[in-house]
């Protein structure tokens, strides 16, 4: 169930992806701009990952 609200937690980070750049950032010419966005916005969903695939575990095989 945990896992659920983190999976949503990603899925608004890829909304924001689609909808910051051509909101917020459609007046910023300086590249830095969009780049420090991106950057921030792929960091976060690095964290997330990290944070949902957590609670995996490995298993054998044999």
């Amino acid at each position: 169930m945990a896992r659920d609200k983190w999976s949503w937690a990603v899925a608004a980070v890829v909304v924001l992806c689609c909808v910051v750049p051509y909101t917020l950032l459609t007046n910023v010419a300086a590249w830095y701009g969009s780049f420090l966005f991106w950057s921030g916005a792929g960091l976060v969903v690095i964290a997330l990952n990290i944070v949902i695939t957590r609670s995996f575990k490995e298993f054998d095989r044999d």
